[in-house]
Formats: C-alpha cells, structure tokens, sequence
C-alpha cells in the first residue's frame, strides 16, 4: 500500500481512480467534490505546515486502492468540509446528493469523538462508530482510511497523543477492520500503532529483521524456485510471491513467550493459482515433495471465515530443513482477503451471480454490526453495552455449523441457548432442547470451534425458561430471553391493573362513563406521563400506581402526595409467613422454625438456630447481638435451595431533606420484586431518618435495592436494623 504523499495531487488520484470508474458523470463529480473541498479547505494548513486538502486527497487515495466505488471517493475528499468549514449536510446534499451527504456526516459523527480511556467515553465511542455503520458500512470504510493517514503523519504529535491515538486504534479501529477483512489496512494500522505506543519493541523487531534479512530473503528465492518448478511440471499456472509477516503479528508471538528463532511463519510464501480446484491440486502437489507439519493444515476455503477470508493454509519442511507457512489461494481469493468487505467494489462489472453472491456475503458480514444496535437500542446500562461489546463481538471467536452446514459465529463460551438465539429469535423462544455432534446436551454445555448444532423446538413450547439468562453466555441472549419475559409481564401486569382500577371505580361508586372520559384520561396520561389507557393499567398492575392513588386524582382528594403514597405501601395484604420447610434444622425433619423479629433474617443471609423453651427454634442472623449468650443452645440451620416466600426486614434510611423522599423510595420499589409494608418518619434536629419495612425475596435483591436507595440524591445511608 502507498505510503503518504504530502505533494499527492489531485491528478494522480484522478489518474488512479479513472483506471476502475468508468462512466462520465461520476469522474465529473469526483472532480467537482475536489473542487468544492479544495475551495472549502483553502487557506488551512496541516500541524505539519502542509495544505489540508493533502489530508483528504491521500484518504482518497487510500480508497482508490481498494477500487472504492465514485460516493465514497467523494464522501472522502469531503469528509472534514462539515467538522472544519462552514459547510452543512444541506448543503451537501443540494450539490452533491443525498448518498454522498449521508456519507460524510455519519464520518463527521465519528470524528467529533475524543477517545479516552474512560468508560463514558469509550460507550460513546462504540455507539457513534455502531450509529454511522448501520446506515452504511462505507461510513466505517472511510473513517479506517482517515485514520490510516492520520497514523502515517503521526510523528508530528506530541508523544502523549502518539500513544493514546495508538492505543485507540489497536483497542477499537483494528479489531473492526479484521472483522471487515481489511487486512491491508488493519496489518499498517497494526504496524503504524505499536511504532508509536510502543517503540522500543517495534525498533528492536524491525532490527532483528534487518539483521536476518539476507539469510531470509536467499533461502526464501529458493523456495519460490522450487515451488514453481514442481507446479509447472503439472502445468498449474500460478504466480508466487514472498509473504513478509508484519511486525505486529510478530509482537504478538513474543508478547505470548516466543522466542524470535521460534517463530517459524517468518519465511512464508503465497501462491496464486485460476480456480479452486487448482488450488487442492497444488497442496497436493507442494506436500508430495514437502512434508507437511500435521495440525498445521487449515481449509478456509471449505469452511471460510466469516470476513469471507479463504485459502489454504499449510506449513512444511522446506529447504535447508527451514519451516515455511504456505497460503494457497486464487487470484478473487486474495482480493478477498486483502480489502475485505470492501472488495465487493471489485465486481460490480462481473455479472449480475457474482455481484449477487458478494452482496449477501458482506450482509452476513454486517450481521454483528447489526447485533451491536440491537443492544443499543435494549435497555442495557452502559457497563452492560461495553462488556456486550468488548466480549460478544470483539473477542476471541468460535466457528460453529448448523446441520446444513451454515456457519455460525460466537463469542467464545457460547452455549446452546446462544446459538439458539442468534439463529432466530423465533428458535430461541421455542426450544426444547439441544443436540450438539449428534449428542443430546444440557443447554449449559459449552461450544466448541466446528461443533454441529442442532436445535430441538416446539410449537408447544411455554417459551424460554428465566434460568436461561444465566445459562447463555451472549447479552444479545440474555436481552431476547428479558424481552420475551418483559412482554409476558406487561400483558398480566395490564389485566391485573385494569382489574384493580375498575374495582377501586366501582368502589367508590364513580361513574364507569365519568371516569373513563377522555377528558379525565388525558388528565391522567398527563399526570401519570404514559401514553394511554394500557400503559396505565400496567402502572398500576406492576405496582409502580395504585389504584387508589389514580383514583384518588379524579376525586380531587386534598390528602398530601405522602399520605397517597403511604396508601399505596399499606395496600398489599400482610401475610404471617411460616419459615417451616425454607428453614433445614440439621438431623431435624419436622420442627417448627421461627424468624427472629430482632434481626429479622432473609434468605441469603449467614444464619444459626437458637431453641427457646416452648417456642421451637428461633432463627437469628449470624451476626445478631441477641444470640452472643447461651451459645449450648445454639444448633446449625441453612435456607432450603428453593425458597417461594418472601421475608420481612428492616431498613434505616438516612438523608439531608425530606423534599421528595418518600415518592424516590417508593419508586425504587418498584418493579424491583420488593414490597414496602411500612414507612415511619423519624426526623431529629440534625437528621432526616425514614425506617421502612420491606418484604424481599433474597438478600441478593435486598443489597440491589439498597444500592438503589443509596443513588436517591439527599440519601446518606443505608442500613439494616437490628432491635
């Protein structure tokens, strides 16, 4: 790939361009989006005292190795005019059109971004990047070349910035070109970024290279001959070349403890050939005189990656008892594997078959892309959306079939149940069971590279169990299997509230026809902020309403917000749980358990028994200062596995104010399976205490909804009482 020109004109790029674009109008336009930038640009200069309109020229460039189509040559040359001129996407699109506009906005979107090492601003990053992409993946084609030139001019920064736009490159922009299958780009961007983030490493490769050169460059000619001798002795046209491997990749081998002479695919070659079929023709041929090293085969060409990446791979014995790694591919192969997603430029003139097949295999390409926006658009939080992201899609990978031999690709620890769903939707919701190389399996199981799996489904299928979200590995999973279960939820809390409304109505004998004008609805919707009649009911049903409150508002009731709110914590049912069959009493089948109402234990909870005298065992936490005497009538308990009861405790909630806190603690409650039976003031003259009690289902949501509380703005803490 050229490296950069600061005297590259826009001659040489028209030149290069020309030798693929063929039609008029589009030379006319790339020529007057030249014109149009350099007017735009005239005047601003590069850091490194060149005029700026060499920076979009060599993107362009850049570009035009890749035989990118006339839009994005344009999009490319233009893609700062809206960041650094007073130019609009407007404007843009009036004079160019709307494909070229969208073009340089959604890189214009992606350059206003500074990466840091942040959280915020790594989600913010990824989101722009996945927002520009989904409109169209040239967005993401150009930006990879802006920054490929940006690398390449990057000496003129201050060591600081060197590093971290190495950094940001190697963490974010190479991963993304490699699942593009830009190998030319990602392999220099790759290179260009250890140089500057770690450039002791870099020298010391490069000059142990050097320092072997002759040795490597000699004996690999002599293979090349030798190859090339026993292929035209079976008449296979070909050609050969000496592949050089990249300074990072060699990085990478050492960063893992290889030792420089132990990393033998430094002498590599790669032989081109006209048709698949010549291809296997020429291993066979290659191994008959030089022996292979077993496991060291790899048929991308049967089973290709999913950046559509194909060739054979083998390393053999060579000359001199040297170790060569030999690619084996056609001459469509390596355009593949070269540029990529990109490549499908290429064969826009070839045919209606061809262009067709290589259309469907860069949507299959954009799938993960795709995956991306559906997290963005779940309600994930932003922990989720970069965990999601940095281990679902940028990480280690498996290769997995389907019976018709479809491949699927997976994070590494995938199971079952992730396949399932990224499959289909559809498959995931109703299945029964898995079989993995024709074996049944549990749905936890854990695939591995080339398993075949096939999904068991039924019609009958009640759906996906909840226990699967912590069985599947996938967010994209995990977030279905919610969303399978949030609608199911949103259907029984709507009848449940429509329930609940129209007997609090009848109660009070209201007026079916008054209450439920439209009038007094909008009044509602308005009130409440929800959108109509089902959205209410819902409300209402999840717990986040009462009924009594809603109705309450028609009536124009002059109790306070806190007294509606305290009718809405009373309302539920109080209910004497009995702790009989959740609490085991060791070497005791049937006794009667009490929960100690001093410490007040749920489920989760370290806990011991206590016998009192007619009254069977009383069961205190641990930690409770009511059991420290009489430890000879202490006996060993533990919570029974499955527990359907929820049990009463008490939280201390300190504040600043009272402004608002009953309605914030009441709405962390809700829809969080945590029911508030009681609240009590309890002001001092330098606090604001509330002491609520809470029916919860485990500690573990206990702690959930304490850490809720505590992001309550006035709240200073947390604690659970003992008395």
């Amino acid at each position: 790939m050229r490296k950069d020109n600061p005297k590259l004109t826009f001659d040489e790029l028209y030149e290069k361009v020309c030798t693929y674009i063929k039609k008029d109008n589009e030379r006319k336009l790339i020529s007057s989006a030249y014109l149009f930038a350099f007017e735009k640009h005239f005047g601003q200069k590069r850091l490194s005292g060149e005029d700026y309109i060499v920076h979009p020229l060599n993107v362009a460039y850049i570009l035009s190795e890749i035989n990118a189509d006339a839009a994005t040559i344009c999009a490319a040359i233009l893609h700062d005019t809206i960041e650094d001129c007073d130019v609009t996407y407007e404007e843009i699109t009036k004079k160019f059109g709307k494909e070229i506009a969208d073009l340089v906005n959604g890189v214009t979107k992606i350059n206003k971004l500074k990466f840091t090492c942040d959280n915020e601003a790594v989600i913010a990053n990824h989101r722009k990047i996945i927002v520009g992409l989904s409109e169209d993946v040239r967005i993401l084609i150009i930006k990879l070349a802006d920054r490929l030139h940006n690398m390449r001019t990057l000496w003129i920064l201050s060591e600081k910035s060197q590093k971290a736009n190495a950094k940001e490159t190697l963490d974010i922009l190479t991963p993304i070109a490699h699942r593009l299958g830009m190998n030319q780009i990602k392999s220099e961007l790759e290179d260009l970024s250890l140089r500057y983030y770690k450039p002791d490493v870099y020298f010391s490769i490069v000059e142990k290279l050097n320092q072997t050169r002759k040795e490597r460059d000699l004996i690999v000619e002599k293979m090349m001959a030798g190859v090339s001798e026993l292929l035209n002795q079976e008449g296979i046209k070909h050609e050969i070349k000496g592949r050089a491997k990249s300074i990072y990749s060699i990085y990478k081998k050492l960063d893992k403890g290889k030792k420089f002479s132990e990393i033998y695919d430094l002498l590599a070659l790669r032989v081109f050939v006209n048709t698949e079929q010549e291809c296997y023709q020429a291993l066979g041929i290659i191994h008959s005189k030089y022996r292979p090293i077993p496991k060291r085969f790899k048929d991308y060409i049967a089973m290709p990656k999913t950046n559509m990446y194909q060739s054979l791979h083998t390393t053999v014995f060579g000359l001199e008892g040297y170790l060569f790694e030999i690619q084996i591919r056609t001459y469509e192969m390596d355009e593949v594997a070269e540029r990529g997603i990109a490549s499908h430029w290429s064969y826009k003139e070839k045919g209606s078959n061809v262009k067709a097949s290589m259309q469907s295999a860069m949507e299959q390409k954009l799938q993960f892309f795709r995956e991306i926006m559906e997290l963005k658009e779940e309600e994930t939080n932003d922990e989720e959306f970069v965990r999601s992201v940095q281990e679902d899609i940028l990480k280690n990978t498996i290769y997995v079939f389907t019976p018709k031999g479809d491949v699927i690709e997976l994070p590494q620890g995938s199971t079952p149940i992730d396949f399932a769903y990224r499959v289909h939707s559809g498959v995931g919701d109703t299945m029964v069971g898995a079989l993995v190389n024709g074996n049944i399996v549990s749905l936890d199981y854990i695939l591995n590279d080339s398993d075949i799996v096939k999904i068991n489904t039924s019609k009958n299928s009640p759906g996906p169990s909840r226990e699967w979200i912590d069985m599947a590995f996938t967010t994209q999973a995990k977030n279905k299997i919610r969303s399978f279960y949030n609608k199911i939820d949103k259907e029984e809390y709507a009848k449940q509230g429509n329930d609940l409304l129209q007997k609090e109505v009848r109660k009070r004998k209201i007026p079916f026809a008054e209450f439920f004008s439209n009038d007094n609805l909008a009044k509602l919707f308005d009130e409440y902020r929800v959108g109509d009649l089902n959205e209410l009911h819902i409300s209402i049903g999840s717990g986040r309403l009462s009924a009594i409150q809603v109705v309450n508002n028609f009536t124009n009731s002059s109790r306070s917000k806190e007294d509606i709110l305290l009718d809405k914590v009373n309302a539920p049912e109080k209910k004497n749980i009995s702790a009989k069959n959740d609490i085991i009493v060791r070497g005791v089948d049937e006794i009667k358990a009490n929960i100690a109402a001093c410490c007040k234990p749920i489920p989760g909870d370290e806990i011991v028994g206590y016998i009192s005298k007619g009254h069977g065992i009383n069961v205190h936490r641990t930690v409770c200062p009511n059991i420290i005497e009489g430890e000879e009538r202490i006996i060993d308990v533990e919570w029974n596995d499955e527990i359907i009861n929820k049990y009463s405790t008490d939280l201390l909630i300190s504040a600043d104010d009272s402004k608002d806190l009953l309605l914030n603690i009441i709405s962390k409650s809700s829809g969080s399976d945590i029911t508030i039976q009681s609240i009590n003031n309890v002001s001092t003259s330098t606090r604001y205490l509330v002491t609520i009690n809470v029916l919860v289902p485990n500690l573990e949501r206990l702690e959930k909804f304490i850490h809720d509380l505590l992001m309550i703005p006035q709240v200073t803490n947390v604690e659970r009482n003992i008395k």
